[in-house]
């Protein structure tokens, strides 16, 4: 029942001991904006690229197993299950191509005699055909987009929820928009708002997780109560999770307040040295050089 313990999805771990958590949060930024932005327009060879280099960076990190390892095998098999079905499903007919040159022009002449027919030339539309399903290239191209853009978009944040902090990532956040603030936007106030929703993010699961526990152990069949009694169980479920919230609300506001509304600078978290720079400059290095090889063997 505890299903937030076994797939801690979007949750910093603490005490891992991954060299991910002592990566400056600013480049795991930074990686994750490239895995979200590098897919797109890209070709099939570069999506699949992106899928592996997630998958060996998860496997190199050090991260436990149980962390990542079911929440990795469930979400492979989703990707790959809408990657099957974009790929088996039916595109659509492609437009008719404009004629370059006008029909009276051409020109059908016999060629000598025992001369073969004409062949059709040029790679098969068609790839493979299963009973009346049929795989073409267009609809094998849309299968690989969807299944790896999935993939690439849940894994991507993820790994990083899991190895940052929530007060290093908003403050990487703020770091970013650094330049907005000149324009009057309020991005210490922007980031301070992130900063407590990632904190109330993991109290508004466990308050659903709760009640549906509550519920399981009183047997709750929803087909007995008919609609009228099972709307009315899921409005007061949803109206008892509501308060919930709310009174966890309350009491983060009011602990806020009692501190003084200061906290610790996320700086001063992260671990600093020659290891940590050495780390940081070798995953820069790399940055550049995957923007390197989108840039020369991305349409691939």
């Amino acid at each position: 029942m505890d299903w937030l313990r076994q797939l801690p999805i979007g949750q910093y771990v603490d005490g891992s001991g991954s060299w991910l958590v002592r990566l400056d949060p600013r480049l795991k930024l930074a990686w994750t904006v490239a895995f979200l932005v590098t897919p797109i327009l890209a070709g099939p060879l570069w999506r699949l690229a992106m899928v592996a280099l997630l998958l060996l960076l998860t496997a190199v990190s050090g991260l436990p197993l149980r962390l990542w390892g079911k929440g990795v095998g469930l979400l492979l098999a989703l990707a790959l299950a809408v990657g099957v079905l974009a790929a088996v499903l039916p595109t659509g007919g492609l437009p008719a191509a404009p004629l370059q040159r006008p029909p009276s022009e051409l020109r059908l002449e016999p060629g000598p005699p025992q001369t073969p027919p004409p062949q059709a030339s040029g790679a098969a539309w068609v790839l493979a055909r299963l009973g009346p399903l049929q795989v073409t290239r267009r609809s094998l191209e849309l299968g690989i987009s969807g299944g790896t853009l999935l993939f690439t978009l849940v894994h991507s944040a993820n790994l990083m929820l899991l190895t940052t902090p929530p007060e290093q990532l908003v403050w990487a956040i703020s770091w970013s928009l650094t330049p907005l603030g000149r324009l009057g936007l309020p991005v210490e106030r922007l980031g301070f708002t992130l900063l407590l929703s990632l904190r109330f993010l993991p109290l508004v699961q466990e308050e659903l997780q709760n009640l549906v526990r509550a519920l399981a152990t009183r047997a709750v069949v929803l087909k007995r109560l008919g609609f009228k009694g099972g709307l009315a169980l899921v409005l007061a479920v949803g109206e008892r999770l509501l308060a919930n919230v709310l009174l966890r609300a309350e009491q983060g506001a009011d602990a806020l307040l009692a501190r003084g509304g200061h906290g610790l600078d996320p700086r001063a978290l992260g671990p600093r040295g020659a290891q940590a720079l050495a780390l940081n400059g070798g995953a820069m290095v790399a940055l550049l050089v995957l923007m390197l090889l989108r840039w020369k063997v991305g349409d691939l």
